[in-house]
């Protein structure tokens, strides 16, 4: 993993989330790789991390899962969004903007 950063505190919901909604069902090794190189690389997803938050998202009902088949034709769980995990994915997007806006806010804030 290098230097690379890990995902940040309450956001690998909103990226799982999203990657999903962006491609399409997708197993775990997918999201992954997604994820890090929509980052253009520069995060570093553990993948003791992604797999709990695949399962909790799964028990909240924001996605299910399936078996199938990868491109390299091997058994893998996919994971398709609910329409509970779009409602899910607006809610968090719209509590992310939120916060980056404040945090903006005050580092762009001048003096007086």
């Amino acid at each position: 993993m290098g230097n690379k950063p890990d995902v940040w505190q309450g956001t690998l919901a909103l990226m799982i989330l999203k990657t999903i909604d962006t491609l399409g069902p997708l197993h775990g090794y997918g999201i992954a790789r997604r994820i890090e190189q929509t980052s253009g690389d520069r995060l570093a997803l553990n993948y003791g991390t992604l797999y709990p938050a695949l399962i909790r998202l799964e028990q909240e009902g924001a996605i299910v899962s399936y078996w199938g088949t990868s491109d390299n034709n091997r058994k893998a769980k996919f994971y398709r969004l609910t329409a509970a995990g779009r409602r899910q994915l607006r809610r968090e997007t719209r509590s992310w903007e939120e916060k980056t806006a404040i945090v903006t806010a005050f580092l762009t804030a001048s003096e007086g």
